[in-house]
């Protein structure tokens, strides 16, 4: 037994050495070095204090903001901790009637608005924290915004441009725009 024992013992060292603590250690200093505004979570500053993340949507309410996509995450919108989907499937009621609710709430903001309401603006995406809306998304909100800030229609959609991030590879997904950075770049103007 005490053949066995010691052995196992030692190997069980080792390993909880080797992969609990060195290679932890090892990946998060590399990580570190080679990615540190990835590492640090993609902050997003604002006059050196953080404003959010690049990479988790936040939820904008007022109308002289973009408002991104909703988030699946409850009882507190966009929560990193409870990331998931909805799991509400196209023929879910429930589903029906919280896009047919976002939809009211986005006339209700802009009644004079009669473009199609982009659909990612009333449906919540596969994490439930998705930053990024689409182009069409942010153009559907230049007018509310505009009329708000009291900006010309033009600047709005100017800003949206200077800020619009091609599909990845240029070929795998769509053109979009991070919410957090356009509003951000709102408030720069004033």
């Amino acid at each position: 037994m005490k053949t066995l024992l010691r052995p196992a013992l030692v190997l069980f060292a080792l390993l909880t050495l080797l992969c609990g603590l060195l290679y932890p250690y090892a990946v998060a200093g590399i990580g570190r070095l080679a990615f540190a505004g990835q590492a640090e979570g993609s902050l997003v500053l604002r006059d050196g204090q953080p404003a959010g993340s690049s990479l988790i949507g936040q939820a904008f309410s007022s109308p002289q903001y973009f408002w991104g996509r909703p988030s699946a995450t409850s009882p507190m919108p966009n929560n990193a901790a409870a990331s998931g989907g909805s799991n509400q499937g196209p023929l879910n009621p429930a589903l029906a009637d919280a896009v047919k609710a976002r939809i009211a709430a986005l006339k209700a903001a802009d009644p004079d608005n009669a473009a199609p309401v982009p659909v990612d603006l009333v449906t919540a995406s596969g994490s439930g924290l998705d930053p990024d809306i689409s182009i069409a998304a942010a153009y559907y909100q230049a007018g509310r915004i505009a009329r708000e800030r009291r900006l010309g229609v033009d600047a709005v959609r100017k800003l949206i441009d200077e800020r619009r991030q091609s599909a990845f590879l240029g070929f795998l997904g769509e053109p979009r725009v991070n919410v957090l950075a356009l509003n951000l770049a709102l408030d720069q103007r004033r």
